[in-house]
């Protein structure tokens, strides 16, 4: 009887595990970074991010091996912001892009779509109907559509949070993460009072410079891991959905 009982454990188990591995098969996987290039936009800049890698130590020079080095902004292309980047008292007490939480970076996300030629306002915010308790949320916007984070110019008209709307979503949602598809999460005209609202309690990860090109909106796994840079302001991330 023992017997039986463990073999029907056994064959249990390679059942789930065959299950989960089928699964594993059946998913894709979107790479939603931008690949950083020359070419790639930065804010405020009409020249792009420019040359940013060279090589130290070169195997047509001599060396054994090929060796690079590179210089970033912090804020460079697909990246998240750490609550040090927009308060000098989270800088100071060392609230760096270390101590952004990995459950937060890491988990099931909602992709909603913007109205077309609309800010996200309280308003649109409303609009959009987001389940509660969703906490991750990217937003696809007109950026996408304008193909922006593939211009080298940087375009100040882009679409993004307003400050009604950054609040709304702080005061009426359980967001921990606002994802867009561009440079910053912040409209232009409102880039520092939106950064406070979703900075100021240290909950709330910003993730800019997304690609969402090819997303459609939906559920997805959503998988980020920023390097671990002790004193950075922001960091530049890989980012994937599932």
């Amino acid at each position: 009887m023992a017997k039986n009982k463990s073999l029907a454990l056994l064959l249990l188990s390679l059942l789930v595990v065959h299950s989960s591995l089928a699964d594993h098969r059946n998913h894709r996987i979107f790479d939603i970074t931008h690949s950083i290039t020359s070419e790639l936009p930065i804010y405020g800049s009409k020249n792009g991010l420019g040359h940013f890698i060279r090589l130290v130590h070169s195997i047509k020079n001599g060396s054994i091996a090929n060796e690079s080095e590179f210089k970033l902004g912090t804020h460079t292309g697909t990246h998240v912001d750490a609550p040090s980047h927009f308060f000098q008292k989270y800088y100071d007490q060392g609230f760096d892009v270390t101590t952004l939480s990995l459950k937060v970076l890491n988990g099931p996300a909602l992709v909603v779509e913007v109205p077309k030629d609309k800010n996200i306002t309280a308003e649109v915010m409303k609009s959009l109907n987001i389940p509660k308790g969703v906490r991750r949320v990217l937003f696809k916007t007109l950026n996408t559509d304008r193909q922006l984070m593939h211009k080298t110019e940087f375009h100040s008209d882009f679409t993004a949070f307003m400050e009604d709307g950054a609040k709304w979503l702080v005061d009426n949602t359980n967001i921990k993460l606002v994802g867009l598809d561009y440079l910053s999460v912040a409209a232009y005209v409102d880039a520092a009072p939106v950064h406070y609202a979703f900075l100021r309690n240290r909950e709330i990860i910003p993730l800019e410079g997304l690609n969402l090109d090819d997303i459609q909106p939906g559920r997805y796994s959503l998988h980020c891991l920023p390097l671990k840079m002790v004193g950075a302001d922001g960091c530049p991330t890989r980012c994937i959905l599932i």
